[in-house]
């Protein structure tokens, strides 16, 4: 795409330019669709799903008819949803906190820290942020869009990233221009092109050619149209074990389709024979009366290997997750009293996956702050700049040991801040809010107390008086 940045910056966006850009994005758009339909398991997302019964009509003549082809179990083994709901729950099971380096005075607080809450409530960005991280491990990458609404607030909204083309030359979370075309409910294709000023609004109308309908400013500076990589390669978690979970699904698929064709299998009578009164007779009372000792009944059947097959989606499994750096938590070996350090070490795959995620989602939350604050500098409300003074915070969701917690930040007591101390602490979600109620709380217990001056005085007055009696005496 970078190709299509030096004539738009020099002749401008133009209705050809859109349809060469959508035109080009094709392959990617088939390509993330596909991987959102196998997501949600529908039929022409998942090929196991789509598999034929293989005929065998050839074979047939005469009397002599193939059963085994009448079975065609199409058994789905969604490794992948697997995979990527457990990185999702895992990163963002516990909501991103976003903290302000506010430098206000003590116990005052910072209007710009106030319109970050607000704005977060607003845009419920705690789900926002889970669902933007997911659709971008799904697919490679997702978008967001900020907008402003007809109440003048600014807004952040999820794209599904098959709708949207990023042009930069560096990084998708701060590109130059960005496209967004999707097909209405009639057939009708719109595009929306966003550069650092302005909307253009595109659509076919009667034909297939685009035509620029309107502009207007989008009242930010920068692009409003932006994305949450999922690392450099802008790849899907599952997409290099797609293969692998194909071979799971035949196997398994196969193998029950062996064991329902057992039932189906062919009756040998030796010794006797069989004319169509006796038959049918058999159907209804499945009894075969056997008058000499060689005669025999028994079933034409295959030799099923379970060893074989058990080993081969063993094998399976563990390079699907090994591949795709995911982890089974219901597996025996998570159980029990596990120590915190072997726990990491079991998670040491999944985390460094989930490292690379993480700064992804920083650079595109300072870049999504960073275009917030510019609305926000025009309003008066904070400096454009101020976007630098957002932290955000994040926590891995895992089960907890609360008394190990306990006892290591008692420990750290008096050697590092209250705020990285109370910041390990795994039930504590917004380490700002928790200092400013334990401040609350030891006011309040502070008013209660007596002033140490008027205790002094009333003890040196009590010792005086103590120290006269004798001389009276």
């Amino acid at each position: 795409m970078i190709q299509f940045i030096d004539q738009i910056k020099a002749n401008g966006i133009t209705p050809e330019l859109i349809s060469k850009i959508i035109d080009e994005h094709k392959a990617d758009h088939d390509r993330m669709k596909n991987l959102y339909d196998r997501y949600k398991a529908e039929v022409n997302g998942v090929p196991i799903l789509q598999r034929k019964a293989i005929d065998y009509e050839d074979f047939e003549t005469g009397r002599m008819k193939r059963i085994d082809h009448k079975v065609n179990n199409k058994l789905n083994n969604s490794f992948d949803s697997d995979i990527i709901d457990t990185k999702v729950g895992y990163l963002f099971g516990h909501p991103i906190a976003y903290e302000f380096d506010n430098k206000t005075e003590p116990g005052t607080d910072s209007p710009v820290k106030q319109q970050i809450e607000d704005f977060n409530l607003r845009n419920h960005v705690s789900d926002e942020d889970s669902e933007w991280g997911k659709m971008a491990t799904i697919c490679g990458y997702g978008a967001r869009l900020a907008y402003v609404d007809t109440e003048g607030n600014e807004r952040i909204k999820n794209i599904d990233p098959w709708e949207v083309v990023f042009l930069t030359d560096d990084n998708i979370h701060e590109p130059d221009f960005a496209l967004r075309y999707y097909e209405t409910y009639n057939g009708q294709i719109k595009a929306e092109f966003y550069d650092d000023t302005t909307i253009h609004y595109f659509s076919t109308k009667d034909s297939s050619a685009f035509t620029l309908d309107r502009t207007q400013p989008h009242m930010f500076e920068g692009c409003p149209l932006f994305g949450l990589a999922n690392n450099k390669e802008l790849k899907g978690d599952a997409e290099k074990v797609l293969s692998l979970i194909d071979a799971y699904d035949r196997t398994l698929s196969d193998a029950s389709n062996e064991i329902e064709q057992y039932r189906l299998a062919y009756l040998i009578l030796k010794g006797l024979g069989a004319d169509d009164e006796t038959l049918e007779r058999l159907k209804e009372t499945g009894i075969l009366e056997l008058f000499d000792e060689k005669d025999d009944v028994s079933y034409l059947t295959k030799d099923i290997n379970d060893a074989i097959i058990e080993n081969h989606l063993d094998r399976l499994e563990e390079n699907i997750l090994r591949f795709a750096k995911s982890v089974n938590f219901s597996d025996e070996s998570f159980g029990g009293n596990i120590t915190g350090v072997a726990m990491k070490y079991k998670l040491m795959a999944l985390e460094n996956k989930c490292i690379t995620m993480e700064r992804k989602m920083t650079a595109a939350l300072r870049y999504q702050y960073k275009i917030i604050f510019s609305a926000w500098g025009k309003k008066g409300i904070a400096k454009p700049d101020d976007y630098l003074k957002v932290w955000f915070g994040f926590k891995r969701n895992l089960p907890a040991n609360i008394l190990e917690e306990a006892q290591t930040t008692a420990s750290l007591k008096g050697l590092v801040s209250e705020e990285t101390r109370l910041s390990l602490l795994s039930f504590v979600d917004d380490v700002q809010y928790e200092l400013e109620k334990m401040q609350e709380e030891q006011d309040e217990y502070t008013q209660h107390l007596s002033p140490l001056d008027d205790d002094s005085k009333d003890q040196s007055h009590q010792g005086g008086e103590q120290n006269e009696e004798p001389g009276r005496s």
